[in-house]
Formats: structure tokens, C-alpha cells, sequence
């Protein structure tokens, strides 16, 4: 019999590593080819592993929760073949030893100004997966050190939140949270270093409590996998930038009548159907192109413009958690192309079928907050990216509208848009003429274009 080393395959340029969410296939189990093995999942999305060949499973070497580095050996799969053990592997994969940072092309990388712990793991026989590691050599936290802190894992195993936790204690409450997410933006340099206390006034340490006041009425809801994520996410977002939102409110009058007036037919044509989404990514497209410092994102003290125009639009999902499915060269797309593109990202967010490559390497984000209902609001970057746009209900309003005869009262479809940007390299006149230019492409909407 022959052996197969099952790798984690490659994802995405942008995917270094995942979660094993959970085994499919227990080892002595038959396998068939194309055979889902495990679920595994990226910072949001989750995907099946098939296998390339056929055979028995004879060891799982990655637990579930534990995370895996993309070219790692995660199962060994027994096949038919001669009499002798034979390591097989695909051609198109390498192992990964060590994963770096992808470097930018074209831009002179800055250095490492961090002093981290050079530990050597293969002195414990603790198991660390490469998370744990990863964020112990960042935080310049000790083998002898990390061997002493109690795990709450399986077999007493230290997992990411036991080590947070720990450093929260140590650091008197206030723990990094940038360092668990999965694919960070790159280190800043000039960070705000907090003065510390003077001895005859120390801080009070902010620890977890360890009891809550809970009564009967009330239930308890451990967060799952992916709102941890999109917490820890949050949360380091508003502690990178300077948030600053500026409002704008469009007569989007024309374009309403507009989509009013070709939905049914476009249906019938495309058998897509067309909604305002597409409308917008666009004007946003147009926008981004008139003022491209908009695109950009911030490496340290780097500004990187980026080349491509990549518009994110953030999803609901129907567990209540958010996604945000990349449309790719939105400006290069007409009005049809994103359309098709807009559907079929949506739906297969709902149904959890995105690629994980599919959220990856957006350089400005749309929400729709409109669809709740909402008016307004202040959406949170999307990390790295420097702005985020968030479109409002529309509703029927009294406006007045200037004529040659006078100015009048008429009922209007009124909207408003709110552009929450990165102060540290956007400022106030560029925020807020970026999103009048977005308004002023749906007010001036030509109400007999075709399509």
C-alpha cells in the first residue's frame, strides 16, 4: 500500500492559512475520489476539502480549531499501490515551511522595527498551533512563560484566547487585538505609545470579571467562529484610524423612475433582475476615478495608491453576521456586467459558496444600509482599506426644486450618504468631495439611457 500526504491547498493569493472547522472523513474511514475530507474556514469563509485521490484515511494531523498554514500535510490518505510506503504529493503544491508576509512589488518594504522573541517550540512538549506562535513571538512572550499559562483547550491545549487573555491581564487590561486577525494590514510605525502612570498613582488593572449578575430571564450566547472575527476586526479598525464621517443627501428622483421603468424588461432580457446596487457601484466607480486618493491604503508612513478599482459590498447573512464578497475592476464593468456581478456574489454569499479569494484585496467598500430600513449611518473601515460608503433608505420627501418660473414644492425620492474615511491620510475636503461626487452621479441620472 501506498501513502498520500493530503496538503492544505492554495486558496488565494491573499490566504495564507485556515481554521479545520471540522473532519468529514474519521481516520479508517473509505474514501472515494473527489470525497469531501474536512471544512475549513479563512477569516469568513468557509470551504470543503475534496480529496484528489482514492483510498482509506489513516491520520488526521490538524485537530478541529486548530489553524493550518496553506502547503501543510493535514491528512494521510492510503491508497493502492506496491508493497512499499510511498510519500505522494501534488505536483502543483510545495510544502510551506515557514509562511512570510507577501511583500508589495514595487514598494521598498519598510524594516521590522519590533524586537520579538526568537523561541525555539521544539524544546516543549506542549503543542502551540501557529496562531498561538505567531502572536507569542509578537507580544516577546517566553517558552517558559507560555508553558505556564493554563489552556482551556482540548487536553488543556493554549488556545488564541487563553494567550489574549493572558496578555489583557498583563498589560493591564488592554490587549492587541490587530494580532488575531487572520490576514492584517501591514505593521504601522508610528504608533501612540501610552505614557506610563506615575508610581505614587498606578492604574487600576482592568481584569475580566470572573463572576456576572445573571438571572433566569437571561441566556448566555458564546460567539461563534466568525463574530469573533469580525469583533476583534472591528475593534482594531477604530484603533488603526481616526474615524470622521461626512453626509451628504441626493435627489435620486431619476434614477428611481429609471429602474422603474426597465426592471421588467431587463428581467425578461438578462433573466437577472436589477437593483440599486449595481447603480451605485458604479457611481462609485466613477467617483473613485475622479479622486484616486480615495483608492489608496497606508503602509506605516507609505501611502500605496492602488491600481485597481476593487469595490467591496458588504452582505448580510441570514446568521446575522457580516461578508464582503470583491467586485473585481468594478470600473471596467458596464451596467449589465455588474448586475450579473452584484446577484451572483449576493446569492452565493447567502448560500455560503464565496471562494475565499472572492473577499480578498477589495480597496473600497459599499453597505446598504438602506435595506434595514435605516436612513443614515456610520459604517467602520474596512481594514486596509482608507473609506467606506453607506447609502440609506430612500424615501418620498417634500424638496424644493428650482425652476425657471420659481422655486417649488415637489415630492422627491431623497437618500442619504454617509462616507466614514481614514483622517490619518484622507482629509475633510477630499471625504466629502468624494461622496458629493457620488451623489451628483445618481442625481444627474439620464432617465432615458438604455441598457
Amino acid at each position: 500500500m501506498a501513502q498520500y500526504e493530503l496538503l492544505l491547498p492554495k486558496m488565494g493569493e491573499s490566504v495564507a492559512e485556515a481554521t479545520v472547522i471540522k473532519w468529514v472523513k474519521q481516520p479508517g474511514d473509505a474514501i472515494d475520489l473527489d470525497d469531501t475530507i474536512l471544512e475549513i474556514a479563512t477569516d469568513k469563509v468557509d470551504s470543503e476539502v475534496p480529496s484528489p485521490v482514492a483510498g482509506k484515511l489513516v491520520k488526521q494531523l490538524f485537530a478541529a480549531d486548530e489553524v493550518a498554514q496553506v502547503g501543510d500535510v493535514i491528512a494521510i490518505i492510503e491508497t493502492e499501490g506496491g508493497d512499499t510506503t510511498e510519500v505522494v504529493a501534488p505536483a502543483t503544491e510545495k510544502p510551506i515551511v515557514e509562511e512570510k508576509l507577501e511583500a508589495i512589488p514595487g514598494i521598498e518594504q519598510l524594516p521590522d522595527h519590533d524586537t520579538k522573541t526568537n523561541t525555539d517550540f521544539s524544546s516543549s512538549d506542549r503543542f502551540y498551533s501557529p496562531l498561538v506562535k505567531s502572536i507569542a513571538a509578537q507580544e516577546n512572550i517566553s517558552l517558559s512563560e507560555l508553558d505556564a499559562i493554563k489552556g482551556s483547550g482540548v487536553d488543556g491545549r493554549l488556545n488564541k484566547d487563553d494567550l489574549l487573555d493572558y496578555i489583557s491581564r498583563k498589560n493591564g487590561g488592554t490587549a492587541k487585538t490587530a494580532t488575531v486577525i487572520l490576514n492584517p494590514p501591514p505593521p504601522q510605525v508610528n504608533e501612540v505609545v501610552a505614557q506610563k502612570p506615575e508610581p505614587s498613582s498606578p492604574a487600576p488593572v482592568t481584569n475580566k470579571p470572573s463572576t456576572t449578575s445573571i438571572n433566569g430571564a437571561d441566556e448566555v450566547i458564546e460567539m461563534d467562529r466568525m463574530r469573533k472575527l469580525i469583533a476583534d476586526h472591528m475593534v482594531m479598525s477604530k484603533t488603526t484610524s481616526p474615524h470622521v464621517t461626512s453626509f451628504v443627501e441626493a435627489d435620486v428622483t431619476n434614477m428611481v423612475l429609471w429602474r422603474n421603468k426597465v426592471k421588467n424588461s431587463f428581467e425578461k432580457r438578462e433573466n437577472e433582475k436589477i437593483t440599486f446596487t449595481p447603480i451605485f457601484v458604479e457611481a462609485v466607480a466613477k467617483a473613485i476615478k475622479d479622486f484616486p486618493m480615495i483608492n489608496v491604503s497606508v503602509n506605516g508612513t507609505q501611502i500605496i495608491k492602488k491600481g485597481n478599482i476593487n469595490i467591496g459590498m458588504a452582505a448580510a447573512l441570514p446568521s446575522g453576521n457580516l461578508i464582503v464578497p470583491v467586485i473585481r475592476n468594478a470600473d471596467q464593468l458596464n451596467l449589465v456586467g455588474l448586475t450579473k456581478a452584484v446577484n451572483d456574489l449576493a446569492g452565493r454569499a447567502r448560500n455560503s459558496k464565496l471562494k475565499p479569494d472572492e473577499t480578498q484585496g477589495g480597496t473600497f467598500t459599499l453597505t446598504n444600509v438602506g435595506s434595514f430600513g435605516n436612513v443614515m449611518g456610520t459604517p467602520i473601515i474596512n481594514q486596509p482599506q482608507v473609506a467606506i460608503l453607506a447609502v440609506g433608505a430612500i424615501k418620498k420627501k417634500p424638496a424644493v426644486l428650482e425652476t425657471e418660473h420659481g422655486d417649488v414644492i415637489a415630492i422627491r425620492h431623497m437618500m442619504f450618504l454617509s462616507l466614514s474615511y481614514d483622517h490619518r491620510v484622507v482629509d475633510g475636503s477630499l471625504g466629502g468631495m468624494f461622496v458629493r461626487r457620488v451623489a451628483d452621479y445618481l442625481e444627474g441620472w439620464d432617465l432615458n439611457r438604455e441598457i
